[in-house]
């Protein structure tokens, strides 16, 4: 009961805005329409479709915001108009009063505004749907960034929060799909990565790992954070100066080499995730720009880093073979990993499965990427995961938006881009780093620490191993005697192959050694 009244709101705004007509064409029945009308007060739908959609997901709010930011991205699922539209809900949320802003930051930081900057712009440079950004500078002639959390954020996310997971509980409940969709876990995850949002300290956090991550790849560029300035409602970090990647006629007109920015992009995505294992999860143009200046020309800038996802060594494994296998189209290994994964019941047969695969993604290869449409994929693996049993896994939605991301901000950037040919070298010299000589000896040196520790304690842990448990009970010295002496013999062949072992790790770390010099 305690829903109500939002599901309420949800639906009177739907009506209000007109995106009943938007979606379904309207209502057929009259009294249907009528009590519309009344229920609405006289709604009016003169203005733009795509301009009461926005309307209505920034009245509904940062949920249905970040819906929208997604959506925006799909150029090949809605028209444009609705697309352009969505597209200010990235970084052109009406922002909260200037003053209050002011208000805040001087709350945060106990002290006033003139004393923590030399200067400070009132008007926001951007405005999105849980935070607002000033420029200031810093007493020290640092130009810097000032992001302040919107107040009142954490009641209304709690609520929309709480409603969803009502939602989730019925449908796992009610639902024949309930188990496989796990839509309980799906939304909690959802939960945490909003409430992580909220907290900006750990934003700051996420963007200095971030930043340490990329900073051999040279091909982007992340804010370094003003760590006496951070707290969980405003963070302070280095002003980055860049034109934003929707700007593309400016970007060519400055020499941009616009292919290759979209080919870096795909190489940062995969470096993050499968190298990494850490990656930006809110990948939308209104927090991505192009540096100008002339040290890192052409570098992408990133922004926002309240989303972040994270891969386990099981997942990015899991994964990098599954694509492997798809760009390979090994589809009899694409289902033997999902069986071997526990993704699919282990009584599946694999040729079925392995049929169904090919059916769906053999159409898609060889073709450039303005021709392919994830969606329509993702739709029809969906369909033939609802046939085979496939269960949902919660910690991989968050890449999966990543990816719809991506390949909206390709197909921008140069729609002839091959996403598959661009990748596969990638992952595939991923995976020899992983799986090949290479990788046994970087596993090998991270290990070395611990090794050095167990090293010396392994006789004393082989002779305690080796200790017979005696029952106090038993009456018989000679059976204590024979256990003792047969102990005493494995123990001495033991301690020769500890030596060996010891000898062993000794040889394999004066090679390391040398291979690290070479």
């Amino acid at each position: 009961m305690s829903h109500l009244g939002r599901l309420a709101f949800i639906v009177l705004t739907v009506l209000r805005f007109g995106l009943d007509e938007l979606a379904l064409s309207g209502f057929r029945q009259r009294w249907v329409r009528a009590l519309v009308r009344v229920l609405t007060l006289g709604r009016r739908l003169d203005a733009p479709r795509g301009v009461r959609l926005r309307m209505a997901l920034e009245r509904l709010g940062p949920i249905f915001v970040k819906f929208g930011q997604v959506l925006s991205t799909r150029r090949d699922l809605i028209a444009a108009d609705i697309a352009d539209e969505l597209a200010r809900l990235q970084d052109d949320v009406p922002p909260f009063p200037a003053e209050q802003s002011r208000r805040l930051i001087e709350t945060a930081f106990g002290r006033p505004i003139e004393v923590l900057f030399k200067s400070f712009d009132a008007e926001p440079v951007a405005s999105a749907s849980i935070a607002q950004v000033h420029f200031a500078v810093l007493h020290d002639g640092r130009e810097v960034a000032v992001k302040v959390l919107r107040p009142g954020m954490l009641p209304v996310i709690d609520d929309d929060m709480r409603l969803l997971r009502t939602i989730a509980t019925w449908v796992d409940r009610f639902s024949a799909d309930g188990k496989r969709l796990k839509p309980r876990e799906v939304v909690a995850e959802f939960d945490a990565y909003l409430h992580d949002e909220l907290d900006l300290v750990r934003e700051a956090a996420n963007a200095a790992q971030l930043r340490r991550n990329m900073q051999g790849l040279d091909l982007v560029l992340i804010p370094e954070m003003v760590w006496d300035f951070c707290t969980t409602g405003v963070i302070v970090m280095e002003r980055m100066k860049g034109v934003p990647i929707s700007q593309l006629q400016r970007l060519r007109a400055e020499g941009v080499d616009i292919k290759k920015l979209a080919r870096d992009g795909v190489t940062i995505f995969f470096t993050q995730v499968f190298r990494d294992g850490f990656f930006h999860a809110d990948m939308h143009p209104g927090n991505i720009q192009v540096s100008l200046a002339p040290a890192t020309f052409g570098r992408y800038i990133a922004l926002d880093f309240g989303i972040i996802g994270t891969l386990t060594e099981v997942d990015k494994d899991y994964l990098a073979q599954n694509f492997i296998a798809f760009f390979r189209r090994d589809y009899k290994r694409v289902a033997e990993l999902h069986v071997e994964s526990g993704w699919v019941p282990a009584n599946t047969r694999i040729d079925s499965l392995e049929g169904a695969i090919r059916a769906v993604c053999e159409p898609h290869f060889d073709r450039p990427l303005k021709d392919i449409s994830l969606g329509v994929v993702l739709l029809r693996l969906f369909q033939t995961s609802r046939r085979f049993n496939v269960e949902i896994q919660p910690q991989l939605v968050l890449l999966q938006k990543t990816l719809l991301n991506v390949e909206g901000l390709g197909r921008e950037l140069d729609p002839d881009l091959d996403l598959w040919a661009t990748a596969k070298p990638f992952l595939e010299r991923w995976m020899n780093e992983q799986v090949g000589w290479r990788g046994f000896l970087d596993e090998f040196k991270r290990e070395a620490p611990r090794y050095s520790r167990l090293l010396p304690e392994l006789p004393r842990l082989v002779h305690q191993a080796l200790q017979p448990r005696v029952d106090r009970s038993a009456p018989l010295l000679e059976a204590l005697l024979v256990e003792q002496r047969r102990s005493n013999r494995r123990l001495q062949r033991l301690g020769w192959m500890a030596l060996g072992f010891l000898l062993g790790m000794v040889v394999m770390a004066v090679l390391i050694r040398l291979h690290s010099g070479v």
